[in-house]
């Protein structure tokens, strides 16, 4: 091989194929509700807290995951799935990326050792993770948003090949984060001849107002790693609504810096000192593995872990394929915890450069069980040996000129919702040209809103398309003409202001004229439930439904997936006023294939309780059921079970999902 061949950093196109599921068709229906979040605190865990962590947990919660839609049309039936990667390399790294999902890095490869750094997925398994549902474990994921997994983790990025610093290919992948209203880039490029990938991400406020920013890089490695990261305390948080501060490595009288250590799901949110590198790695028995280092903006450090309990090891295994081996995550944040968010001024902007990359320590310096001290302090030698901390600035400083340079081959398209954006606000976004050529059917309407100061009203009937909820879109639907489809998408977006009554009455006025009446029927049942009006909720789930099924034009993806999701939560509305004989008739009408769905089969269990028919119900858990969208956290099924088991019996491994200690 020549110099020059050894020196070359490429950029290409290239498929991947795995055993997976398709997304599927997103759920039509507005999420209203608010977040079902695991990471709320009690009370006592707020006190003591330092004073800046305890004003970012505060700072701009989110209320809902408008205006994004739901993810929840996969199921587990698993066949050959191709993907289409993107793939930079050198001599020493080769870097798999999927820009389709997420960006998402699924491998690195190193090649003179011949050794995978990363945990990566042998099968592409959606599951409910994210803020909107679909999500998938391994690789490198790039979080932006609000306290969870992104809602683009199964969604497409822009990418495009842009010239690097030190003049060969780089990768760049931008979007347009919806949650929070702001664009964001990663830029991705090796240096000849390096062991390391650099990383360069900027988030920009384009606005006039103050925004709150999220970001977490969550790295999945083999769970049989120990985890180092230069600090002596962490705060835990257990699934159990507590935040407390233990000491590193040991708590409890447990080493926790082994993943496989614990028993149950847990965080450990690194308190890395003030002026000390921001580093995070994990090593197996050898001393051999992975280490993420960053400029230090990127202050915080977590270690994510399943444990070795039953709920763990279940969903390793839904997560994964079984047998296959688990994994752990490490994460680089802008926060001390993932309940925070940060304050991002108005026109202004965050950058920060990440490394990632291979690194070999003595193995008894980094498996010391009495010195804590010197096995972090062998990491942070080999790790300055390998990429001074010095040369990190240096990188982030080259990269930042690029950051704005203007892409040149397109690789791959994103969304249109960041074109609609900046041809409503004139934003310039060097670097991350948002086309008008992206634009598609989802932002037509609101194309229509602001170019005519109107939205038409369908020619066909079939389920609305997504709510814009920003202040900007807001006002323009309030001063737009008052016809039904505009009162709907202007109630969603009172409703997400806060403005329950004022939705309320659009709704309501929208109704007067609408041909189609189930949209704007259930909008107005969530707001009777959130009202604690349960029998009218229950009334106007039932008309609603009702409306659907008379409308429905076919059993394509579209109207599948809104009967599933209309009829699941008239069945959950009219169970909770008592009528399971209404709810059996809504269930009749759906679709057989979605009745034979897993999470329906558990709704079913739940409607043979209702009628007293527990030997039926218990002989649905019997023949056996998956519910692909079961969310993270989610104690249904063993609630369901302890209704309907017999005294001693334990809930079966294949339901057992737990999270945290069960309660005695």
């Amino acid at each position: 091989m020549t110099d020059s061949q050894a020196e070359r950093t490429t950029l290409r196109r290239d498929v991947l194929t795995l055993p997976g599921v398709a997304v599927g068709a997103p759920d039509p229906l507005p999420p209203l509700r608010p977040l079902d979040e695991l990471h709320e605190l009690d009370a006592r865990s707020k006190q003591g807290m330092p004073r800046d962590m305890a004003r970012q947990i505060g700072y701009e919660k989110l209320r809902s995951v408008l205006p994004e839609q739901l993810k929840n049309g996969y199921g587990r039936e698993r066949a050959p799935l191709t993907l289409d990667t993107l793939v930079i390399e050198n001599d020493r790294l080769r870097v798999t990326v999927l820009p389709g999902l997420g960006g998402r890095i699924h491998s690195m490869f190193h090649k003179p050792t011949g050794r995978e750094l990363l945990y990566r997925n042998p099968v592409f398994q959606p599951a409910d993770f994210a803020l909107n549902g679909a999500w998938f474990s391994g690789g490198i994921e790039w979080n932006i948003g609000a306290t969870g997994h992104t809602t683009l983790s199964c969604a497409p990025l822009h990418a495009a090949r842009v010239t690097a610093p030190d003049g060969g290919d780089m990768l760049r992948l931008w979007e347009w984060e919806r949650l929070r209203d702001l664009p964001f880039q990663v830029d991705l490029w090796l240096p000849a001849g390096s062991d390391f990938l650099h990383v360069g991400v900027r988030i920009r406020n384009p606005h006039e107002r103050p925004a709150p920013v999220y970001w977490w890089s969550n790295i999945a490695v083999p769970e049989e790693h120990r985890v180092l990261a230069p600090a002596d305390e962490a705060w835990h948080f257990g699934y159990e609504r507590s935040l407390r501060r233990v000491p590193v490595p040991e708590s409890d009288g447990v080493d926790r810096t082994y993943p496989l250590s614990g028993e149950h799901p847990a965080d450990y949110f690194y308190e890395v000192p003030d002026g000390q590198r921001r580093w995070i790695a994990a090593l197996d028995d050898d001393g051999h593995g992975l280490v993420q280092t960053s400029t230090d903006l990127l202050r915080g450090r977590k270690l994510f872990l399943w444990g070795h309990g039953a709920g763990g090891r279940r969903w390793q295994e839904w997560l994964t394929e079984p047998g296959t081996g688990g994994y752990a995550e490490i994460q680089a944040g802008l926060a001390r915890t993932q309940l925070e968010h940060v304050r991002l001024d108005a026109e202004g902007e965050f950058t920060w450069l990440e490394s990632y990359g291979p690194l070999s320590a003595a193995p008894d310096a980094v498996h010391s069980a009495e010195d804590w001290a010197a096995a972090r302090g062998e990491v942070e030698e080999c790790l300055e040996a390998a990429l001074p901390r010095a040369d990190i600035d240096a990188a982030h400083e080259a990269w930042r000129p690029h950051a704005d340079t203007e892409p040149g081959e397109l690789l791959a398209a994103g969304s249109g919702w960041g074109a609609l954006e900046v041809l409503r606000g004139d934003f310039k976004l060097p670097g991350t040209p948002f086309d008008e050529s992206t634009l598609g059917p989802a932002q037509t309407p609101w194309l229509d809103l602001l170019r005519t100061g109107s939205i038409p009203e369908p020619r066909r009937v079939g389920p609305p398309g997504p709510t814009l909820v920003a202040p900007h879109w807001r006002d323009m639907l309030e001063t737009a003409p008052a016809q039904p489809l505009t009162e709907y998408h202007l109630g969603v977006a009172q409703w997400h202001a806060g403005d329950l009554a004022q939705a309320v009455r659009s709704w309501e006025r929208g109704l007067e004229l609408a041909p189609s009446l189930w949209p704007l029927l259930r909008c107005l049942a969530v707001a009777d439930q959130e009202a604690g009006h349960r029998e009218r909720a229950a009334d106007r789930y039932a008309e609603a439904f009702d409306d659907l099924c008379q409308e429905r034009r076919d059993d394509g993806e579209a109207w599948t997936a809104a009967t599933a999701a209309l009829g699941r939560e008239a069945i959950d509305a009219l169970l909770a006023a008592r009528r399971p004989g209404p709810a059996r008739a809504v269930w009749e009408r759906l679709h057989a294939a979605t009745r034979a769905r897993g999470r329906f089969r558990l709704v079913e269990v739940r409607l043979l309780i209702a009628e007293g028919d527990k030997e039926a119900a218990r002989a649905v858990f019997d023949e056996g059921f998956e519910v692909a969208d079961l969310r993270e956290g989610s104690e249904i099924i063993a609630e369901l079970w302890a209704r309907l088991s017999r005294p001693g019996e334990r809930l079966p491994a294949q339901y057992d999902f737990s999270m945290r200690p069960r309660e005695s």
